[in-house]
């Protein structure tokens, strides 16, 4: 197999380097209407809620400029029809496998190249929703952690600028500490 024509398959915006930019009050009513248009668009397969969460949904925190959604469905059984409709949508699947969280279906939202929202699409129930929503929250309301994060971020995008899955990692005892506290 010529290894030089599989890569070209892999989209440009799997390997865009990780940009923490200064906090633009722009993401929140981008959160918005991300989040407005996928109620219409998963209300069919039982979807009833949609969070702006990540980032971009703290005020005042620096963040790649990507919108980070997630969704709570009662199956992920309509998986193929769900992202043959996002798909139409600008709306890419990334397969478990590639995606390696088994607890979620993610999907990124591409313009020009350029990721500009992520969805993570989880079952009822799951554990997860609330660790995310409780960490979001604990940042909106606590301006120091929120500080403190966003100079870690900062930090973990210059050390790790090509390397996502490093920098999600490097992240964690924060995120751990904030959950737990």
């Amino acid at each position: 197999m010529d290894n030089s024509k599989e890569h070209t398959k892999i989209p440009v915006w799997a390997f865009e380097t990780i940009e923490i930019k200064k906090p633009d009050p722009d993401w929140k009513y981008k959160g918005i209407r991300e989040r407005e248009e996928l109620c219409i668009l998963l209300s069919a397969f039982g979807v009833k809620q949609v969070e702006h969460i990540g980032s971009t949904s703290i005020p005042n925190l620096p963040a790649k400029p990507i919108i980070d959604l997630m969704a709570s469905i009662p199956s992920l059984e309509p998986l193929n029809k769900i992202a043959e409709t996002l798909k139409s949508h600008e709306w890419h699947y990334v397969p478990p496998e590639l995606d390696k969280r088994p607890w979620r279906r993610f999907f990124v939202k591409v313009k020009n190249d350029k990721r500009i929202a992520h969805l993570q699409l989880m079952a009822e129930g799951e554990e997860r929703w609330d660790q995310l929503i409780k960490f979001r929250n604990k940042l909106r309301t606590n301006s120091d952690l929120a500080n403190e994060y966003g100079a870690i971020k900062s930090h973990l995008a210059q050390e790790y600028k090509s390397d996502r899955e490093t920098y999600t990692a490097a992240k964690t005892e924060f995120i751990n500490k904030v959950l737990h506290n």
